[in-house]
């Protein structure tokens, strides 16, 4: 059903955080492939992708897009953690066959209000699901992730997510 895309450069730790967030998912079906792309990481991304029985690539998010499995891809930062009951609104939101979404970012994860306000946060932060069509249109143009979710029209979605540490 889904397939998760995660763009990484040295994130072991927080490659293995995101991925312990999926389990529930890939053991309930709704996550049917994992795609680790590699930007160039010198530390054991790799090992802690193939351990975990994912797709491990260096050729890039356009490549990854097309070659994915699922109709829909869930795009994630490496740290971020999707939180418990997340399964059934992206179900419900796929069903539909409706627009991007993004999460709501968890109250327990949330900066301070000042700070939040003050900061540009990264177009990734609280994750994006997105047609495949939609993605391999816009992947095109995008040199990275964040630069897939930047500027998109999107739903928030009744499910939770922790924000990658920045």
């Amino acid at each position: 059903m889904l397939t998760v895309l995660i763009e990484t450069r040295n994130s072991e730790e927080a490659l293995a955080r995101t991925l312990a967030s999926l389990i529930s998912g890939a053991v309930e079906g709704v996550v049917r492939e994992v795609v680790v792309i590699d930007k160039g990481s010198t530390d054991q991304t790799h090992h802690v992708a193939e351990h975990a029985g994912c797709r491990f690539t260096t050729d890039g998010l356009a490549a990854a897009v097309s070659q994915a499995k699922g109709e829909w891809l869930l795009v994630l930062e490496p740290g971020a953690r999707l939180a418990e009951g997340w399964m059934e609104p992206v179900l419900a939101h796929v069903s539909r066959q409706t627009m991007a979404a993004r999460f709501s970012r968890a109250k327990a994860g949330r900066a301070p209000f000042l700070k939040r306000m003050l900061s540009r946060t990264a177009a990734l932060a609280d994750g994006l699901l997105i047609s495949k069509r939609q993605a391999m249109s816009l992947a095109r143009n995008a040199t990275d992730a964040d630069g897939l979710a930047r500027g998109l029209a999107v739903k928030t979605l009744a499910a939770e997510i922790f924000a990658a540490p920045r």
